[in-house]
């Protein structure tokens, strides 16, 4: 079993672990609200911030744990995902795709996203696309922020820069992606940055 594979199967595990217990807090706040417990701004904020993190937690066990080949997410798990993640946020996600996809290239996408997610600091918007080329995922905004080091190093598959836990999306990509023998093309400008494999 190679490292990454060991890696994906953490990954999996720490979000399979942690999604029961924040389903169980949405589940008692839901229950809370039926209930007339409590209302107001407050629940408001907790729902939202529930829904979040078990957006995020679904999000990461796409992007980082172990992707079965034959497994296909559908286009409504999909959209579910990446409105909440996007519910509250100053990045707004465009899924442009019809139809489900399999796991492994979901989680190439996802891992684009969150790539490109870093260049958005001062909000924006990610869109995901396909034309008869392959997969599109742009970055869009006024004011794009771009760590040239490791977008070049993304976009020729090395590992010059020294890479930080929240930025570990930059290493993972180039390594799936040549796995399936894809390549990964960049263009940019100063508001946009497109990923195409």
């Amino acid at each position: 079993m190679s490292n990454t594979e060991i890696a994906a199967l953490v990954g999996s595990r720490i979000c399979h672990d942690l999604i029961s217990p924040v389903g169980a807090i949405g589940n008692g706040v839901e229950l809370l609200g039926m209930s007339g417990g409590m209302t107001g701004p407050e629940m408001a904020l907790i729902t939202q911030s529930v829904g979040n993190a078990s957006a995020r937690i679904r999000f990461f066990r796409i992007a980082f744990g172990l992707a079965g080949d034959s497994q296909i997410v559908s286009e409504a798990d999909i959209r579910s995902i990446l409105t909440d993640i996007s519910t509250g946020n100053r990045i707004t996600i465009l899924w442009e795709v019809e139809g489900g996809v399999p796991r492994p290239v979901l989680r190439k996408l996802f891992l684009a996203l969150l790539c490109g997610e870093t260049a958005l600091g001062h909000g924006g918007t990610l869109r995901v696309g396909e034309d008869e080329n392959g997969w599109i995922i742009s970055a869009t905004s006024d004011r794009l922020h771009l760590e040239e080091g490791l977008w070049n190093d993304l976009a020729t598959g090395d590992t010059t820069q020294e890479i930080e836990a929240n930025r570990v999306q930059f290493a993972l990509l180039p390594r799936f992606l040549s796995e399936t023998g894809q390549a990964l093309s960049i263009t940019r400008n100063e508001t946009q940055v497109e990923m195409r494999f």
